[in-house]
């Protein structure tokens, strides 16, 4: 059972940091790369537990790399 609750939370958490600083107003910085996983770096009181969306958001972002490559150049 405890599995299952781990699997759950992970799925539910997964590409959170990448869904929030694209959609959100104001929670990503705009047109740059990897925004999640500069989403859930940054030092806020979330840190302990976006630590562990970091991982989705790095699959997440990755996979939407091509897509934030045509609305670039980023610094």
């Amino acid at each position: 059972m405890r599995i299952l609750i781990v699997i759950m939370m992970a799925l539910l958490l997964s590409g959170c940091g990448s869904i929030i600083s694209r959609a959100v107003p104001g929670q990503g910085h705009g047109n740059q790369y990897y925004p999640g996983v500069q989403w859930d770096v940054r030092d806020s009181a979330w840190r302990y537990l976006t630590v562990l969306d970091l991982p989705f958001s790095l699959v997440f972002d990755t996979l939407l790399l091509p897509i934030d490559a045509q609305h670039g150049p980023y610094e």
